[in-house]
Parts: structure tokens; C-alpha cells; sequence
């Protein structure tokens, strides 16, 4: 681990000459990534490419889009690859490592969101305590539990603080509203450049899990209530 950062790091096994690898460095006080350093910063990274229409930021203090410009290196890293490749994906965090034999998609999927929840962009600031524990390759129901239990834990909070809490989940159905956003945008910037579709399908597999879990929300959490009869 560097010093003052919790790391993740992603490897990507194809075949015994084939091995790539991300490392995402995470500031543990604000759940903010590091910038990857880069070669280049790529012109649809600018935060008016393309820019998405729920954006908050303003170019003269972000003049890139912060998820963009994160996952620049994903992109580039996996640009020649086809979704559906099957690989051995390693997770290695600071507490334990998961590997998984899997496409590539589905690992790309889970590194694109616990990259999109610690860039900063403030439509995703909400997905940080997912990010700091960050779980890869989870299914649709442990999403579901993850992902409603820390907002429902943010309420614990906001009603000790003698505000009002969200009990209903109004405020979470609104930000998986707003990934959907994200993920357009996303797609729109990276339309037109040279590369094969596992960077686009990984977009859509996150979006994707964003549209069920927003449905979820609508339907009272009817698949987990199972659990707690």
C-alpha cells in the first residue's frame, strides 16, 4: 500500500502472456480516488465533451469530468478487448484478496463502480461507504443489501443529528436515477473512439444493475423481505 491510501488493486489474467492490472489508491478520510497518472489527458475527458446533462461542475474549477478522466485508464488498458473474453479476475484489498474466473465484462463492471463512486463527481458521493468496503463480483441481491443498508445506516445518522431520515428511500431511488444519467453520458463520450466494446458492455452491465435496483426501490424491496419474515 502507498502511505496514507488504501489500495485496490484489479489483475486481469487472459492466459499465462497476458496479464493486466489496475490499481486504484483511495484516500481513507474523504473515499476519494487518486488520479491515475497519465500519459495524456484524452480530449473526451473534458468536462464539456459531451458533458451530462445532471452535471453540476463548472469548467473553470473542473475543467475534466472527474469519472472521466478515472477511468481513462481503464479504457485504455482494455480497449482491444471483447467483452465476453473470459478471464481470472484477482481483487486484492487491504483486508483480503477475491479472485474469480469470470468475462470480462463482469470484472470491468465492478472496478467501473468503485471507480465511479470515488471520483469526486458529486452525483456519486453517496457511494462512498459502498466503495470503502468494497465487495467485487456481488450479485443483484447482495447489491440490493449492500446498497440499502448503507443508506439506511446514512439515516441512522441524519437522525441523530435531528434531521429528518428517509425511511423510504425517496433520496436513493433519485441518485439510481441520476447513475442512469451518468452511465448515458458515459456511453456518449465514449462513442466514436477505436475500441472494441468491453469498456461500453461494463457501462451497460453497471447501468443495467442501477435500472433493477431502482425497480427494487419502487417494489418495497420485495425480493429481500424474504429474509427478514
Amino acid at each position: 500500500m502507498e502511505e496514507n491510501t488504501f489500495d485496490i488493486i484489479y489483475r486481469f489474467h487472459f492466459g499465462k502472456q497476458d496479464k493486466r492490472e489496475l490499481k486504484i489508491s483511495i484516500d481513507p478520510a474523504t473515499i476519494v480516488m487518486v488520479p491515475l497518472r497519465l500519459n495524456n489527458h484524452f480530449a473526451w475527458t473534458k468536462l464539456e465533451y459531451k458533458q451530462c446533462t445532471c452535471c453540476q461542475l463548472t469548467k473553470e474549477k473542473h475543467p475534466y469530468c472527474p469519472i472521466a478522466i478515472n477511468i481513462a485508464g481503464l479504457v485504455e488498458t482494455f480497449k482491444d478487448k471483447i467483452s465476453y473474453e473470459k478471464c481470472i479476475v484477482h481483487c486484492i484489498t487491504p483486508e483480503r484478496t477475491y479472485h474469480k474466473k469470470t468475462s470480462l465484462m463482469e470484472g470491468l463492471s465492478s472496478l467501473l463502480g468503485l471507480i465511479m463512486a470515488t471520483s469526486n463527481c458529486p452525483h456519486m458521493s453517496i457511494f462512498k461507504p459502498m466503495a470503502r468496503f468494497h465487495l467485487p463480483f456481488s450479485t443483484i441481491e447482495e447489491t440490493i443489501v449492500r446498497s440499502t443498508s448503507m443508506y439506511l445506516l446514512r439515516q441512522y445518522f441524519v437522525y441523530k443529528n435531528k434531521e429528518n431520515p428517509d425511511l423510504d428511500l425517496i433520496k436513493l431511488n433519485e441518485k439510481y436515477e441520476t447513475v442512469k444519467i451518468l452511465n448515458a453520458g458515459l456511453l456518449e463520450r465514449l462513442k466514436g473512439l477505436h475500441l472494441k466494446d468491453s469498456d461500453r458492455n461494463a457501462i451497460l452491465m453497471f447501468h443495467s444493475i442501477s435500472e433493477l435496483l431502482s425497480t427494487e426501490i419502487d417494489t418495497n424491496l420485495s425480493s429481500i423481505k424474504y429474509l427478514f419474515t
